[in-house]
């Protein structure tokens, strides 16, 4: 469902570096609060409940999220992009003690998210300045081959940028995962998909297990919407995930096998001599 597109007020805000303004506004749909940058809602949060996740996308990461180790298991986690630290507090309240590093480009939004929207206390959760794939190389070396969790979420406005789009980032991102570690990849793309497959390409060139879980009709290139594409070096824990998303609250699925492999035919890898940024969205899918 369209979410309302959010003109400028008093709400707490800050201005961004590209001269965007980032405000955090009381949801108009659920309890909590959502990150508008732009315009644009990127984020939702409930501090009376980190479990609750309103933005469907970031649900599909959760079930994946929750396949990880065992159930309640601390997890070492990097996330690329803050938005409002949402997956960040998600793995904190589902696994306590997890260890979390968070890149983010914007300082004033980590301020804005910090001030008004808390982390919980005690939580393991450092956020570091900086351009996600250039924090990347900059974490401590001993996360190298460790970590169980990558998240890629990242846009400048309502577009992921060209450079954490191609093989060399997404082999830098594996660089980082644990044998089993699992890389979740937040793609955003409309009629045709042509953006999609060739990120499904892509992160197939580097890790040979992937999935994508999405909303029916935009698997099916009929309308703009979130993708998910999860990878790893060893077979994903999917046993549950198509009972999962068939459940709602839309009716969704996972591609896997024959499918994907359908999806992706032909599309070309990605690199970083090519890469462009993902489609930009119209305005209208922000209008009620």
């Amino acid at each position: 469902m369209a979410r309302a597109r959010v003109e400028p007020d008093e709400h707490p805000h800050r201005r961004l570096s590209d001269g965007t303004i980032a405000r955090v506004v009381p949801s108009g749909f659920t309890s909590g609060f959502e990150l508008v940058v732009d315009g644009t809602p990127q984020s939702h949060v409930d501090l009376d409940d980190p479990r609750h996740l309103h933005f469907e996308y970031v649900a599909r990461m959760a079930a994946v999220i929750d396949q990880l180790r065992m159930p309640g298991q601390p997890l070492t986690a990097v996330h690329l992009g803050a938005g409002a630290l949402t997956i960040p507090r998600y793995v904190e309240a589902t696994r306590p003690g997890s260890r979390q590093q968070v890149i983010e480009l914007e300082p004033a939004l980590l301020e804005l998210v910090k001030e008004v929207l808390p982390l919980p206390r005690g939580a393991a959760i450092r956020t570091r300045v900086g351009d996600a794939r250039d924090g990347m190389s900059r974490l401590p070396s001993a996360l190298t081959g460790v970590v169980d969790l990558v998240v890629s979420d990242v846009y400048a406005g309502a577009r992921t940028p060209a450079h954490l789009t191609s093989v060399e980032f997404y082999r830098a991102a594996a660089a980082l995962l644990a044998p089993e570690g699992v890389l979740l990849v937040n793609v955003a793309d409309g009629s045709g998909l042509a953006f999609a497959r060739r990120q499904v390409a892509t992160v197939e060139a580097v890790l040979p297990h992937v999935v994508v879980l999405a909303e029916v009709q935009v698997l099916k290139g009929r309308r703009f919407g979130n993708l998910v594409v999860a990878a790893s070096a060893a077979p994903l824990p999917t046993t549950w995930l198509p009972r999962l998303m068939a459940a709602g609250p839309h009716p969704a699925k996972v591609a896997q096998g024959d499918e994907l492999a359908e999806f992706a035919r032909g599309a070309r890898i990605v690199t970083d001599a090519d890469a462009t940024p993902s489609p930009r969205p119209a305005t209208s899918l922000f209008e009620r």
